[in-house]
Order: C-alpha cells, then structure tokens, then sequence
C-alpha cells in the first residue's frame, strides 16, 4: 500500500522536476527527490514523545534550508556577482550598479527556492512528517476536537499516536492520522498550486518583455551552451600546455618558451556580469570581447548598456561542475 502512494508522489514530483531542470537545477532536483525518500521512509522515526513537533519540523525545514542554500553555490551567476568586491570594490561594486545587483540577487534567490519548495511539498504530499508533527504539537483546538475532554491524558496519549502505542480505540486511532494526512495533503497541494500559478504567471510576464523574438532566443541559448563547453576544452588545452611548459623548464633547466595567455584585464572583462544593448546585441562577454578587440579594444564604447532581462539570465549562469542542462 505505501509503495503504491509513494509512486503516486513520484508523479507529482516529475512534474515539479521538469519545471526544475528548465531552470538547470537536475541536480538539486535529483537531490531533492532521493533524499525525501531516503529521509521519510529510511531515517525518519518519530520518537512518539514530547518531541514530536521539534524533530518533525528539523525533517521538514533543515533539508530545505540546505538545498536552498546549495542553490546559491551551484550558481555561476553568484560567485560572478560576489567574487572580487571586497578588494575591488571601484571596478567591480560600484554604487551605481548597486540596483542591477540586487536584482540579479532577487533572480538567484528565485531559482534557489524550487529545490527546497519541492522538498516541503513533497514532503507534505507524502504526510508522514506532519503527522508526527502534529501529533506533539501543544494547541488547544486540537486537543478539544480529537479529544473532547474524554481523557486527562490525551495529550501523552497524541505523543505515541504515529507509533501505535496509544490508549484510543483503533477506530478513533486511524481517524485521526487521516484526519492528519489529509491537512498535510491539503496544504501540500495548495503550496504546489501556488508555485505553479506563479511560475506560469511570472514566465508568461518575462516572455512578454523579451527584447529579442523566439527563434534568436533558442538560437542564443545553443549558442551559450557551445561557448561554454569549448570554452572548458580551450581552458584544459591551455592550462596543459602552460603546464607542461613550465615542468619541462624546470626538469631541463632551459628558458620557457612563449606561450601567450589573457591578461588579468582580459580575464577581469569577460567575467563581468553580462549587460544587454539593443544597438549591438553581443551573446556573451566574450562575444563583445572578441567583437570590440576586433574593432579597438581600448576604444569607448558608445552603446549604452542596460540591466540584462530576465529572460536572457541564462547568459551569466555558465557550467559549473554540479550544473545540469537540458
């Protein structure tokens, strides 16, 4: 019978994942799904005691608070944002770019939450948290409605509810876990509803403002996923041949031989967080590098660039090591 509800919930949860992996967050989302099991049908035990409520809220909420936290590290665009600030602060904080970085912190913290809001969904879907939970959770109402002043010792009585070690009927007993079960499940699927809506609503409203039509943007998000991965092979050729130049140098004991390499300017320019202009639509940092290079690199520019819209954020998010795109 739970093996049935658990596949049930894992139905729910791959709709919640495909929304998951177009934000490239797969791995979040393959954590997300493998550790709710692992914890609700593995290591959680509820204690069936006055602690209840504390442990079943630490299942609840903790992971969360981790996997929320692992969304702020997997992203590019918040090491591009922080990285550099606090010893050049001129270049890279100035307070004039201060708005655009709130809001390109307000875009991190959004995707950051889908990981954590599956967790607590799921989780409740699942209800064997709440009812432990709830259980230990002191509250006059609930004394009243589940007891109805039949007993002095209801509430010791909730405490081993989860367990089965309870003096109420075995009737009364399983009211009372679906009674349970079904709030969790209601606030589980009101939680979903509400992302979802949501998500749709806000996707909808960035589409609406895209500066650029469909087909460039699909164009441009190919071209986002090539420049990163041959970025990552020219990066390892580079770093090989640098390598074993300075290797055979000191083993020979001979001159090295030149091998040119980006200035730390070069490198300082294509990290920077990428800004959109409607005159000269480059598609990455680099593109405008190499384009304004071409042209005259120490020239000034004179497009004016703007806050890069949400719908072209992709272009900051690059490949780390734990990113899965789809």
């Amino acid at each position: 019978m739970r093996t049935l509800k658990m596949e049930k919930y894992r139905t729910v949860l791959n709709l919640v994942l495909k929304q998951h992996a177009t934000l490239g967050y797969g791995f979040l989302a393959l954590l997300t799904a493998g550790g709710e099991q692992l914890f609700s049908v593995v290591v959680f035990s509820c204690p069936c005691n006055s602690w209840n409520f504390a442990y079943s809220m630490v299942f609840l909420f903790i992971p969360a608070l981790v996997l929320f936290s692992l969304g702020y590290f997997i992203s590019n665009r918040t090491w591009k944002l922080c990285t550099g600030c606090c010893i050049n602060q001129a270049r890279h904080c100035p307070k004039r770019i201060l708005c655009r970085g709130i809001k390109i912190f307000v875009q991190i913290t959004m995707r950051a939450l889908v990981a954590p809001i599956t967790w607590i969904s799921v989780a409740l879907l699942n209800g064997t948290f709440y009812e432990c939970g709830m259980s230990g959770y002191y509250n006059e109402h609930i004394l009243k409605t589940i007891c109805n002043n039949k007993s002095k010792d209801c509430q010791s009585s909730l405490f081993k509810l989860p367990c089965g070690h309870t003096a109420f009927p075995l009737s009364n007993q399983e009211n009372i876990l679906v009674t349970l079960r079904a709030q969790s499940q209601v606030i589980g699927w009101s939680l979903i509803a509400t992302i979802t809506v949501f998500t749709l609503a806000s996707t909808c409203i960035v589409r609406c403002w895209s500066p650029v039509s469909f087909l460039q943007l699909q164009f441009w998000k190919t071209y986002k996923e090539k420049e990163n991965e041959l970025f990552e092979l020219k990066s390892a050729e580079h770093a090989k041949q640098l390598a074993e130049r300075n290797l055979k140098s000191f083993f020979e004991s001979e001159g090295p031989k030149e091998i040119k390499t980006p200035s730390r300017a070069a490198w300082e320019e294509i990290s920077l967080l990428y800004t959109f202009s409607r005159n000269e639509q480059y598609y990455s940092t680099i593109h405008k590098y190499a384009e304004t290079k071409a042209e005259n690199h120490h020239a000034s520019s004179s497009t004016i660039n703007v806050d890069v819209p949400a719908v072209l954020d992709f272009v900051d998010g690059g490949k780390s090591s734990t990113d899965t795109h789809v």
